[in-house]
């Protein structure tokens, strides 16, 4: 039974998880990760891949810089191109209300180190001039870009493993138990995993897990809407998005090197946690077509070659659930990251593993706990 013990024991294996055992390796602590399927199988591995700090909610941006610094670092870190590109991300806005919108939000993040330029349209049509003359503005995050999201948990996972990280993948848990020494789960082959420390970072799924633990918290699960056109001469640098206060003109998209277009946005499909699917609606393929090509007239010309979804936890206040348990000392989680969660990976998988080795983390993750649904119950 000894071979199933460590310091740490990771439940789930996104890039979250997979990111915390490559940094708990570094930092000293022997892990094992248990993840029911493969690594990066779930909404790590088929999310639109953004690599953004604009946009977020202000004070997840010290986590977010943290996270953009480890980015750059990543091919010497894991020794593997995982197809980051510091391509810069630009917003546009379709209003004067959304143009107003992007300026509040440039002031608001100043004190955080982000640094946006708000462009007129016409500034940013002269900058970008595939962009439609309905631009009215745009907003521009130089250092933003994007990445593979097949590529960066699995590259993490196996860097982690290389570093002497036990990585079980097909291992389903069937049972957390709390023993005198810590946590003890219980996988469907019959093994127990045995450790002093627990992170639960097992996705849309941690809600569940989290209220088995005895904190239940308020998530959703939805399907991300995802879809990639046929490949053409690389033009469109930058990843793209929009600004606005209707979900259903919220697109975003970015082209590869390759010549692809991948696109998302404007609402949600339906997904399952039971039997692990998510269903695309083609009438929002279609709504999204159609706001591709009001951002970028020439996309209308593009055919669809495929589309896809996943499974992705959203909590009712837009906010993750990461660091320590309000109820156990040595229970620490870090889901719920509401479809925004790839450019964070690195940075919180570094957080996390300083949190569990050193008790405290020198980057801000107070309004993230769990605790502020205890709060609230209460």
């Amino acid at each position: 039974m000894s071979d199933n013990r460590a310091d740490v024991l990771v439940l789930g294996g996104g890039l979250m998880g997979a990111a915390t055992a490559f940094f708990l390796r570094r930092r000293g602590l022997s892990v094992i990760l248990l993840e029911r399927g493969l690594v990066g199988q779930q909404a790590s591995g088929v999310n639109f891949g953004n690599v953004r700090r604009q946009g977020r909610f202000p004070p997840q941006l010290p986590l977010a810089n943290r996270s953009r610094a480890l980015w750059g670092q990543l091919p010497e870190l894991l020794g593997e191109d995982i197809e980051f590109l510091p391509s810069g991300h630009l917003r546009v806005a379709y209003t004067d209300e959304a143009a107003g919108m992007m300026e509040a939000y440039r002031e608001a993040a100043r004190p955080y180190g982000l640094k946006l330029e708000v462009l007129s349209g016409n500034a940013v049509r002269a900058r970008f001039p595939w962009l439609s003359a309905e631009v009215r503005a745009g907003s521009w995050s130089a250092e933003d870009g994007h990445a593979n999201p097949r590529l960066a948990a699995p590259a993490f996972a196996r860097a982690a493993r290389r570093a002497g990280a036990r990585i079980e993948e097909n291992t389903e848990v069937l049972a957390i138990e709390r023993e005198a020494a810590g946590w003890r789960l219980d996988a469907a082959d019959g093994r127990a995993f045995r450790a002093p420390v627990l992170q639960v970072s097992a996705g849309a799924w941690g809600g569940r897990l989290a209220a088995q633990l005895g904190e239940p918290v308020p998530i959703v699960v939805r399907g991300p809407q995802m879809g990639v056109t046929e490949p053409v001469p690389y033009a469109l640098t930058p990843v793209l998005g929009v600004t606005a206060t209707v979900v259903g003109e919220v697109i975003y998209l970015r082209q590869v090197t390759r010549g692809n277009i991948v696109f998302g946005g404007v609402g949600h499909g339906p997904a399952d946690l039971d039997t692990c699917r998510a269903r695309v609606e083609p009438a929002i393929t279609l709504r999204q077509f159609i706001q591709l090509r009001r951002m970028v007239p020439a996309l209308g010309a593009l055919r669809i070659i495929r589309t896809w979804s996943g499974i992705e936890g959203y909590m009712h206040d837009e906010i993750p659930v990461m660091g320590p348990s309000a109820r156990w000392p040595d229970l620490f989680y870090a889901f719920g990251f509401c479809g925004a969660g790839f450019q964070l990976g690195p940075g919180v998988g570094d957080v996390m593993a300083e949190l569990i080795a050193a008790g405290r983390s020198t980057t801000p993750i107070e309004p993230f706990h769990i605790a502020r649904f205890a709060a609230k119950a209460a």
